[in-house]
């Protein structure tokens, strides 16, 4: 057997509508190179969308191109199973949403629906996850077996699918895992192919041609020949040279453990700690440099005195699948190393410069157009988390970063939620975040939203130019709709304040109590900072124009009315 640094593969792959008008089936593959080679490894999907459904196209496609983006982004702590499950139970969540939300909800069978099969080729084993009745395949020593279970329910001639990807809340994937052997080949289709194809047929079809995209074509043409209705699409993958058992890491598939506490100086997987960065009962952050390419990371690990909480350590690795995620100078990027992980812990890249809250100690009164710069970046960098459907849950002055160019950037991610990913405590209603900062809607036990995150930082906003709260501590006692309609905003203005009116009536709407009052778009908020709303342009009062001379107006009606009464007394 031939044993290299890395798996090598060969694949070949091809896909048509067949005697369809439309091809409703999706596949893709992806072939990294190293590190994530060895640490993600080889991943091919495919996915069939339904016959009943005139949107399922949507659903495959967005099925494989979610999983193969997304299981990259996952935190190489991370086992294969635990990291794909997690991935396809978010994609399984936005497309029941879809459903739902939309003109489906009443019949999902005509909605966001699709099968799906992934294969997973990491070190020197195979993995795979199987929802629907699509099929994978392995030729090995001339026995061709099926290694998924089609997810159908027979009545009698007819049948239905028992669980399709995007066709209920909760998703129970087929998953297995064996070790792999040069030679092997895998078959990954839609049932456009094997509804025709004998097991006989396949075997002699998959022995006759050594070149996969040759081999890709010649089954396709042969179910075509075979009377096939259906799309047909499929995937070969063949194994050409497995990697030597050295380079396996500490753990194939198990928890890792918790790094122990580090100290100045200390190595960890070729990172050399330059200092301690922060200590709490929660997790431990540290200074490292890559002894590689000296380059300065921060280093994440969790608390020994939470080693027993899996929702914690769950959160914990998920931030650095978050930063994976979000494209944006505003938001922290993670980090990775050439080499396996031999423990749990997070890697980011190392942001230089100052808190946002040892910037306001240098300038407790910043002009406003100080604040408009830093709340625009801001802006920006949770409109990048947003789109990648990220809510973060935290703004506040101690997770955010200033770099010595002026960059403003998001830096934590620990109360951040990613649709379709909440562990049970966040399910219950756990409170995000910090409670001068939180939206009142989580105080209600409500899930946050888009504008939760306007509202924190209209907060932000609100108190860098004033040194106050808009609300107070009441916030975070209004556990109740009629506590919260009795919060008054405190104007932003002061008796020596220079702000506009119109910038006090803005932040107003910003952080009204009730989410569906507020801005409903962030840059709308963003906007209306630096441009007067015309919603607010309102004919200002007597009071407001002309405050001095209107009370020096009621002092003198006071005293003729305190007059004439004496006058009619007497």
């Amino acid at each position: 057997m031939l044993l290299s640094a890395s798996l090598q593969v060969s694949i070949g792959q091809h896909s048509v509508a067949g005697r369809k008008a439309l091809n409703q089936d999706s596949f893709g593959a992806y072939l990294p190179k190293e590190p994530e080679l060895s640490s993600k490894g080889i991943t091919l999907a495919v996915a069939d969308g339904i016959s009943t459904s005139t949107v399922s196209q949507i659903a495959s496609e967005t099925a494989v191109k979610s999983f193969l983006d997304d299981y990259y982004c996952t935190s190489d702590a991370w086992s294969v199973p635990h990291a794909a499950l997690q991935v396809l139970k978010a994609c399984n969540n936005w497309l029941y949403a879809q459903s739902r939300n939309g003109p489906f909800g009443s019949d999902p069978d005509k909605g966001y629906v699709c099968t799906f099969s992934a294969l997973i080729l990491k070190q020197r084993h195979a993995h795979w996850l199987h929802v629907g009745d699509s099929r994978i395949y392995l030729l090995r020593n001339q026995q061709l077996e099926q290694l998924t279970r089609d997810q159908r329910v027979w009545r009698g001639s007819s049948s239905y699918l028992s669980q399709a990807l995007g066709a209920g809340a909760v998703l129970e994937p087929d998953y297995q895992s064996i070790p792999l052997q040069q030679g092997d080949l895998f078959l990954l289709a839609t049932d456009g192919l094997f509804e025709v194809l004998p097991e006989a047929q396949l075997i002699t079809l998959l022995e006759a041609e050594a070149d996969l995209p040759l081999l890709a074509l010649q089954l396709t043409e042969a179910a075509l020949a075979a009377g096939s209705q259906d799309n047909i699409t499929l995937q070969l993958v063949r194994i050409d040279e497995l990697p030597a058992d050295s380079i396996l890491p500490l753990c194939l598939d198990q928890q890792l453990p918790l790094p122990p506490m580090l100290q100045t100086g200390d190595m960890l997987d070729g990172l050399r700690v330059i200092r301690p960065l922060q200590q709490s009962s929660r997790s431990h952050v540290y200074l490292v440099q890559n002894t590689n390419t000296e380059q300065l990371l921060v280093l994440k690990a969790p608390s020994t005195d939470l080693a027993e909480q899996p929702d914690y350590l769950e959160r914990l690795m998920r931030e650095e699948w978050i930063a994976k995620r979000v494209n944006s100078q505003h938001v922290m990027r993670s980090a990775s190393i050439n080499r396996p992980r031999t423990a749990l812990y997070t890697l980011f890249e190392y942001v230089e410069g100052q808190t946002l809250k040892q910037w306001q100690l240098d300038h407790p009164t910043p002009t406003l157009e100080q604040v408009r710069g830093i709340i625009e970046q801001l802006g920006k960098g949770l409109q990048s988390l947003h789109r990648s459907e990220i809510l973060h849950q935290d703004i506040r002055p101690d997770n955010l970063m200033i770099t010595p160019q002026g960059i403003v950037k998001i830096i934590d991610f620990g109360a951040a939620r990613l649709a379709g990913l909440q562990t049970d405590d966040e399910v219950a209603g756990d409170i995000p975040g910090t409670a001068l900062y939180t939206a009142p809607e989580y105080f209600l036990g409500l899930a946050g939203t888009e504008r939760s995150d306007l509202y924190s930082l209209a907060v932000l906003t609100y108190q860098l130019l004033s040194g106050r709260y808009p609300y107070g501590a009441d916030v975070a006692r209004a556990k109740s709709v009629k506590a919260q309609k009795k919060l008054r905003y405190q104007s932003v203005l002061s008796k020596d304040s220079e702000l506009p009116i119109w910038l006090d009536l803005t932040l107003e709407k910003a952080l009204h109590p009730d989410p569906n009052k507020r801005y409903q778009a962030l840059s709308e908020f963003l906007y209306d900072l630096r441009h007067p709303n015309a919603e607010f342009q309102k004919p200002l009062s007597l009071i407001e124009l002309h405050p001095l001379w209107f009370w020096q107006c009621i002092c003198v009606l006071q005293s003729l009315v305190i007059l004439w009464l004496m006058a009619a007394a007497n």
